[in-house]
């Protein structure tokens, strides 16, 4: 991945590496930054699933903080295996919204030796924005939009790829949230589709964004969509996926696809948010980047200051 950053990052090669605790799944990136690239180390995932554990207050039960707490703790050790100087972890929907979070930033700090920085939404868009828009090929003429659908809500940031995200918005809606609210059937029935079209239609109401020249899909419904229907996504791609998912076996489709079931599982939601998108702001590229390379090129830049 090509980096739009400082000279002084070209000169500089730092390990560095994010956890990004979501509302569906707890992921690790390690990189190395420096010489104008960013080039993966390793990426790991594990469906945590925090979303889906809250109770009817949305708290996240003890026994679902443990198991987070094992799995950073893990990511950790991996990290450092490979040589990260300064490992940074951050968490988004689920947790945010969380009465109790603070029992998990102290699991997190005490358990692994690692501060949890939970971000707001406006934070979880900009930071999605720098990794989307600083690891292209070629830089961004004009305004753009990153997407980024999550298990528990959606990011759009738009701007200019050199200037900053100039709007944003968080919406309420996520792959987690619409899958375990209509989608019960394997395969998804018809009625099951519509509904979730219904509540993403209803969610998007009244949403005026301003116009791009371009539009970037980062997160874990857009990167398992490149195997699915390749990195274009329009309305009527799509919509093909959609109805591939609504016709095969979860089962089925995970084998076929090499992806976990819990992300077929998801997907169909994820992909009707997308498409909602699309309608609005034109058609969709994937990203390379997202969140967690955000975070790291920015820690990478705090790091050669310091240096």
């Amino acid at each position: 991945m090509v980096l739009g950053s400082s000279a002084k990052l070209r000169r500089v090669c730092v390990i560095l590496g994010c956890i990004d605790i979501g509302s569906n799944t707890t992921r690790l990136l390690v990189a190395e930054a420096g010489h104008g690239k960013l080039r993966e180390l390793t990426a790991e995932r594990v469906f945590t699933c925090i979303r889906k554990s809250l109770d009817h207050l949305g708290r996240m039960p003890t026994e679902k903080i443990a198991e987070t707490v094992g799995v950073v703790c893990a990511q950790v050790e991996t990290a450092r295996g490979l040589g990260a100087g300064e490992i940074a972890a951050v968490a988004t929907a689920a947790i945010r919204d969380a009465p109790n979070r603070g029992e998990l930033e102290q699991g997190v700090q005490e358990g692994c030796g690692v501060p949890l920085r939970v971000i707001s939404g406006q934070e979880e868009a900009r930071l999605s924005f720098v990794g989307a828009t600083r690891t292209l090929r070629e830089p961004a003429a004009g305004k753009v939009a990153v997407v980024d659908v999550g298990g528990g809500s959606t990011e759009i940031a738009i701007g200019a790829a050199g200037g900053g995200v100039q709007w944003w918005r968080s919406l309420p809606i996520g792959s987690g949230v619409l899958a375990d609210r209509h989608l019960l059937s394997d395969p998804p029935a018809a009625r099951e589709i519509e509904a979730v079209r219904r509540q993403v239609a209803a969610t998007f109401e009244g949403l005026a964004a301003p116009g791009v020249r371009g539009a970037l899909a980062v997160g874990g419904t857009a990167t398992s969509l490149a195997r699915v229907i390749g990195s274009a996504l329009d309305h009527s791609t799509l919509e093909r996926a959609v109805e591939l998912l609504s016709q095969t076996p979860i089962a089925e489709l995970a084998g076929r696809l090499d992806l976990d079931p819990e992300r077929v599982r998801l997907l169909p939601a994820g992909i009707l948010v997308l498409q909602a998108v699309s309608e609005r702001l034109g058609p969709l590229q994937i990203s390379c980047g997202g969140l967690r390379e955000g975070v790291i090129l920015e820690l990478a830049e705090r790091a050669v200051e310091r240096s």
